[in-house]
C-alpha cells in the first residue's frame, strides 16, 4: 500500500490530480476550505491507492507526495 500525503494548505484545488487518478479515489475537499480559500484535494479511499503517482506528476504546485 502506498502512502499519499497532500499539503492541503498549499493546494489550489485545480482538480488535475482528480482527473489523473486511474482508481478515481482523489477528490476535492467538499466542505473543507484551506487557508487560501480553496477546496483542497485528498484521498477518499487510502486502501485502494496503487501508488502510481499520476496525481503527484500532474500537480502543478507539487503538493502531493507518494511513497511506496
Amino acid at each position: 500500500m502506498a502512502k499519499v500525503t497532500f499539503k492541503t494548505d498549499e493546494c489550489k484545488g485545480c482538480g488535475l490530480c482528480v482527473q489523473a487518478c486511474p482508481q478515481k479515489i482523489v477528490s476535492l475537499g467538499g466542505h473543507k476550505i484551506n487557508a487560501k480559500g480553496f477546496r483542497p484535494a485528498g484521498l477518499t479511499d487510502t486502501e485502494a491507492c496503487i501508488g502510481c503517482a499520476f496525481c503527484a506528476i500532474m500537480c502543478p504546485d507539487v503538493v502531493i507526495t507518494v511513497e511506496k
